[in-house]
């Protein structure tokens, strides 16, 4: 799923080749990102185009050999000049008069030969890690002829046409390793990988043997006819093209150059934050905003305390446990004003609470959404999914930093905000409050049938955590685990890092559980039930799947466990809670015991009335069953590492629910399980009540 759509596409065609392009955004103010080499195509602007396309408009096009465009066979068909065309065309048919350019590696061709040659037409030029021929500057790595058959094909001598016609995927994986030196850029390799294998080696030999006439001998003409504002990104670690290139290049153009220290090729992948800041105020230079501006300063001493809370949608669990933290910290702090930053289904509970949501909310990028995208029958391999959402995630923390830097908050709290957590520690300088991170698990963790690759990968994504945590001790002022000590898994984080739970112990305080209610509320059963609608002589059975739309296949196979289990169970109710994302077209029609209702606000105490609870195995739901000592049944989702791992880890220490597997699981099976717990005791082990407490008491201090 991709963090922002286009809102208008199409194609131009030139001598045949069609180009695909995409508008994002409106205003009079444009963005061109041009395509760079046909290795990759206009997705690898993936993580500006939402955030640019909320402050300018943005246009993109898949360049001549890759995507959605045309891949002609001639060589002739991938000249610089070719490229420019493609670009005039692409903005006469968006009507784009004049933009800012921006051309990243072999881009800044005809990024600079249209700068130079069309001046009408360019409002300025961006070059990012520019593949440009500079004269006197040799290359940061080997040469070998590209014709030639070359006795070695070790390194760089896999950039030659005979290596790609014999193991074109070797050379594209050679070429994203060269491209993405930064450590931990495993899923950036992995996206390069996959944008080059979308085309042939024939179609790159054909762009590489293209006749060329910008060379060492005719660029100086080229730079000195550029007369727009000139901005040369280069990471002075590009192991493709040297660092001294983007300085000469800047300083014949009179241009800016913004080095990044440490940067590889592609910083547009691997530091979006950084570079997304920086294309940002160029085009507000470039193209300045004509819009009368308003700007409001209050008094530090006239303000109240102000509080941005993020709460994560992957699951309703984190809206009812901070709605408690919240209502704690008003206690402590009467004054304190807080606005939240989430998105459905928890801003439905925020609502429902009456609490101030900020308005900004609604342009949020749905992670909920995208979690739906990358599950299938009862199955979600999370810890992929998470990495797939890294779009999201950049349009998401690029959001945040638009309206902190905007709004002036005292404290950020985020609760598994796992895109501010991650970018703030990778730009530290951004922050400008103080910073809680709440979370009820540590660790990503690898499922065994995945392999050695998914093992490798949680421990690289393991590694820079705890490295982003060494590097910056303070960054995080409070760092809360919602559990105890003994809930953490007895792992490590991976090969040659910590044991988890030592490192955590020494890293977090420990609010202990925050249920979000007190079950002494509900120590009337009876009562509670007569309340909610439940007669006494009815068995009530409730089953949900959470705030997501993940868990339609577990409700519908439960369905079809109601009528035997109706015939095990005299009595029986049996009420089916889809929730906030799931059609209730799409379940089997209700019929007599048997309903079907839609999201239900403070479902918590239904699960109270209860007596049993078919569920998935999601830590917020299955710790509010335990603390109400409900007998329930769960169903982990299959490679889901959170629910396999931490959740039941959990749950077995509290002695909690009867695990169930969905494979096995048949209706029958359900059935039978259903009649032995309904009503079943419970003497789980006691959860405690003051979490929400314990959990303000810590972030109050930092107030």
């Amino acid at each position: 799923m991709r963090a922002r759509y286009p809102d208008a596409e199409g194609y131009v065609e030139r001598d045949g080749v069609r180009v695909f392009y995409e508008v994002f955004g409106a205003g009079e103010r444009t963005i061109l990102l041009l395509p760079t080499w046909s290795l990759v195509h206009s997705r690898i602007w993936k993580a500006q185009v939402p955030y640019l396309a909320r402050h300018f408009r943005v246009v993109t096009f898949d360049g001549r050999g890759n995507g959605r465009s045309d891949r002609p066979t001639e060589p002739e068909a991938y000249t610089a000049d070719e490229f420019a065309a493609d670009a005039l065309a692409v903005m006469a048919a968006t009507g784009t008069e004049r933009a800012v350019l921006v051309g990243f590696s072999r881009g800044a061709r005809w990024t600079l030969l249209l700068a130079a040659e069309h001046p009408e037409r360019v409002a300025g030029a961006v070059f990012i890690g520019p593949a440009l021929p500079m004269p006197g500057i040799k290359p940061p790595r080997e040469w070998y002829p590209f014709d030639d058959v070359l006795e070695t094909d070790a390194g760089w001598a896999k950039f030659n046409r005979h290596y790609w016609l014999k193991d074109y995927p070797g050379f594209v994986e050679f070429f994203a390793d060269q491209m993405t030196t930064e450590p931990h850029s495993t899923k950036q390799w992995e996206d390069i990988v996959g944008w080059g294998l979308e085309t042939t080696p024939e179609t790159l030999i054909a762009t590489q043997t293209a006749p060329d006439w910008i060379t060492h001998k005719t660029i100086g003409d080229l730079i000195a006819r550029v007369r727009c504002p000139v901005l040369v990104i280069h990471g002075d670690g590009d192991a493709v093209i040297s660092h001294a290139v983007g300085a000469a290049l800047a300083e014949r153009a009179g241009g800016t150059l913004a080095t990044l220290d440490g940067g590889g090729h592609a910083p547009l992948v691997r530091d979006p934050v950084t570079v997304n800041l920086l294309l940002r105020d160029f085009v507000d230079h470039a193209l300045p905003d004509t819009r009368p501006r308003q700007v409001v300063w209050t008094r530090g001493r006239n303000r109240r305390k102000r509080a941005l809370y993020i709460s994560s949608p992957i699951g309703l669990g984190h809206a009812q446990r901070d709605i408690a933290i919240a209502d704690e910290l008003r206690r402590l702090h009467p004054d304190l004003e807080i606005d939240w930053l989430a998105q459905d289904p928890v801003t439905r509970v925020l609502a429902a609470r009456g609490e101030r949501i900020h308005p900004a909310s609604a342009q949020l990028a749905s992670e909920s959404a995208h979690i739906e995208c990358e599950s299938a029958e009862h199955d979600l391999r999370v810890f992929q999914a998470l990495r797939t959402m890294d779009e999201i995630l950049a349009a998401n923390f690029m959001l945040f930093h638009d309206i902190v830097s905007e709004t002036p908050y005292d404290l950020w709290i985020g609760d598994e905000a796992w895109e501010v957590d991650h970018f703030l520690h990778e730009n530290p300088e951004l922050k400008r409050a103080a910073y809680v991170w709440i979370t009820d698990f540590v660790g990503y963790l690898p499922m065994p049938e995945n392999g050695t690759r998914e093992a490798f990968i949680t421990g690289d994504y393991n590694a820079e955590m705890i490295e982003h945590i060494e590097r910056f001790p303070r960054l995080r002022d409070r760092a809360i685990f919602v559990g105890n000590p003994d809930d953490i898994v007895p792992d490590t984080f991976g090969a040659d890092l910590p044991e988890i739970r030592s490192w955590t112990e020494a890293h977090y305080a420990f609010s202990g559980y925050v249920t979000g209610f007190d079950p002494s509320h509900f120590a009337d059963h009876e009562a509670l039930r007569a309340e909610l609608g439940y007669h006494p002589d009815e068995r009530v059975c409730i089953v949900t799947v959470g705030g997501s739309g993940v868990g339609g296949h577990l409700l519908r196979r439960v369905m079809a466990a109601f009528p035997e289990a109706k015939r095990r169970v005299p009595g029986l109710r049996m009420v089916v809670v889809a929730g906030p994302r799931i059609d209730l077209a799409s379940l089997p029609a209700p019929r007599d015991g048997l309903e079907v209702r839609a999201y239900v606000h403070q479902l918590y105490r239904h699960l109270a009335a209860c007596d049993l609870a078919v569920v998935q195995g999601g830590l917020s739901t299955t710790m509010e069953l335990t603390a109400n000592q409900r007998p329930f049944l769960y169903f982990p989702l299959r490679h889901h590492f959170e629910q396999t791992f931490h959740v039941r880890h959990r749950l077995e220490r509290y002695g909690a629910g009867r695990r169930m597997d969905y494979e096995t699981a048949t209706p029958e099976v359900i059935a039978a399980a259903i009649a032995e717990e309904i009503g079943r005791p419970a003497a789980y082990r006691p959860v405690e009540r003051d979490g929400a407490a314990r959990a303000a008491a810590q972030i109050a201090e930092l107030i």
